[in-house]
């Protein structure tokens, strides 16, 4: 009896043994999620920026030079990226609509790997605000690590005293003239639009959560007993543009050039564009007039000093990944969820259809997948959706049956290949839409952005004439943009009824014209037949 019970033991040990070895193949996954990074940086061809350790992680993996976002805003494309689904599948058309609310049994990225038995932990924003999902999503807290004794303390996320100042002064003022609750539902309160302060890195949010990344890694591989996810998500360089000095000083103001190409897209529609407003409502930013030279270049230095930041906290992260032993063994996915306007057309921000906003930088490190590949470029047109089918062939998890995306793993083994798909965006007409993509409310109107509400409105309604309904426009008017290899074809519809005649359309030809200067739609008539029904086909035919 005790030679049996040893000869079960023994082999309990050796399938054990086995058990933990499989798990221990199974990769690992560190998902880098950056909010309002455009593609502009030294990988993407850029002579300006600063940003040798993303550059790096190109070296390493495969970048993606016409990767898409399904929304040019945080939340719509978090919470779409992250379930594999287009943004009116999950119903998360702006920032304050909780995916959970209406699909409750769809799974997430970390949750799908969280039920196969991995780890799941962030830190950061990898999720948008509130909608962090946090019961279903992950399994465990980041480990805690204190700030530095000598770190600044911030107030509005500023370090400077006179930052401090800016920000609570504008706030008491417009507390006092508009109500405190205006202000704070639509969040008009804030300080200066730049602070270079002489600080360390953990200081802010985004230095402070990668020591916190860091730290949990550790203590993971420590523990050793499951592969691990970990979502790491940096806030800049989203507004406001804020970052230790020594980001600032790799720049020389003087020499960063501002946008040549100052004007909306002819024959454009006038509803897809707003008046800059995110930017605009920054306590030293003009409310109405136009910004001066001086102030296009303070603000993309800014940004600039933002991207570098960020790219220091990439490349402690994967420094700190090499150091445990795991590197070769894990999955990086480095992503934007939307791009950004620096001027372009005469705008700044993201929230539109076009192409600035809604092309991300996208690199996928596998290493035992792209090895033989590895540093390669891929123009094929891809979209965010297509990283959660992705990971699991990576992964070897079978797929969940509601993703709209396509695996990718095949243009990692082979970057050549061509564009699967076109790639779709949507964005609710943007120049009736406050920076949450909410429509309007009548207390906004009474702020200090009424003069340009009623410019916007204008110009929509002289383009419009007899279509133009202002509740229709706000609140049903959705814009759908289709990039293929060559084109940009956004169709303005009302939600309401999809399948009658589109309100307007917009036509953009990259080969001849990449900055999208011109509509072309009234011209080709017949090209927009043929694209519209590329469209109709393709878009959600899942």
């Amino acid at each position: 009896m005790k030679t049996i019970f040893k000869i079960t033991a023994g082999l309990y040990c050796i399938l054990a043994s086995f058990q933990l070895l499989a798990q221990q193949k199974q990769p690992n996954v560190l998902f880098i999620a950056v909010d309002d990074l455009r593609a502009e940086l030294g990988t993407y061809g850029s002579p300006i920026v600063k940003s040798p350790n993303i550059d790096a992680l190109a070296e390493q993996g495969i970048q993606f030079n016409r990767a898409y976002c399904q929304q040019a805003i945080c939340g719509p494309s978090r919470a779409s990226i992250m379930t594999g689904s287009y943004t009116e599948t999950i119903n998360v058309i702006d920032l304050f609509q909780d995916f959970r609310a209406n699909r409750p049994a769809i799974k997430t990225i970390p949750q799908h790997f969280r039920e196969n038995g991995y780890e799941t932990v962030y830190t950061g924003k990898v999720f948008h605000g509130q909608y962090t999902d946090d019961e279903m999503s992950w399994s465990r807290k980041p480990t805690r690590v204190e700030r530095n004794a000598n770190t600044p303390k911030t107030e509005g996320g500023y370090a400077l005293e006179e930052s401090q100042l800016i920000y609570i002064n504008n706030k008491k003022a417009l507390d006092t003239k508009y109500g405190e609750k205006l202000i704070r539902e639509n969040w008009l309160a804030k300080g200066p639009v730049t602070e270079c302060a002489d600080v360390p890195d953990e200081t802010y949010d985004d230095g402070y959560n990668t020591k916190l990344a860091i730290a949990t890694l550790k203590d993971m591989v420590n523990k050793g007993d499951k592969p691990w996810f970990i979502g790491l998500g940096f806030k800049k360089p989203h507004l406001d543009w804020i970052a230790p000095k020594k980001y600032w000083d790799l720049y020389d103001e003087k020499n960063i050039p501002i946008s040549t190409q100052v004007n909306p897209p002819k024959n454009g529609a006038s509803m897809g564009l707003s008046e800059s407003l995110e930017v605009r409502v920054s306590a030293d930013m003009p409310k109405t007039g136009p910004f001066s030279p001086e102030l296009q270049r303070k603000l993309k230095h800014g940004y600039f000093a933002c991207i570098s930041y960020i790219d220091a906290q990439i490349g402690k992260m994967v420094a700190a990944l090499k150091a445990t032993g795991q590197y070769e063994n894990t999955i990086i996915v480095l992503w934007s969820d939307h791009g950004f306007n620096l001027g372009e057309m005469g705008y700044w921000g993201k929230a539109t259809n076009y192409e600035l906003a809604t092309r991300v930088p996208f690199i996928i490190v596998a290493p035992e997948t792209n090895k033989k590949a590895k540093g390669k470029v891929s123009n094929a047109t891809v979209e965010l959706i297509d990283v959660f089918p992705t990971l699991c062939d990576l992964a070897g998890l079978d797929k969940p049956s509601h993703l709209e995306g396509q695996s990718l793993v095949p243009i990692l083994k082979k970057p050549s290949l061509k564009s699967q798909k076109p790639a779709f965006s949507v964005f609710p007409t943007p120049a009736l839409r406050e920076w949450a993509a909410r429509p309007f409310t009548p207390p906004f109107r009474t702020t200090f952005f009424m003069p340009l509400i009623e410019k916007i409105e204008t110009k929509i309604e002289t383009q419009m004439g007899d279509k133009w309904d202002r509740k229709t426009f706000e609140q049903f008017v959705m814009g759908y943009a289709m990039r293929t290899d060559r084109y940009r074809l956004v169709l303005w519809k009302d939600r309401r009824h999809p399948e009658a005649t589109p309100l307007f359309i917009e036509l953009y030809d990259h080969e001849k014209d990449p900055n999208e200067t011109v509509n072309i739609a009234n011209k080709n008539p017949e090209l927009v037949t043929k694209l519209t029904e590329t469209f109709n086909k393709e878009y959600r035919k899942s």
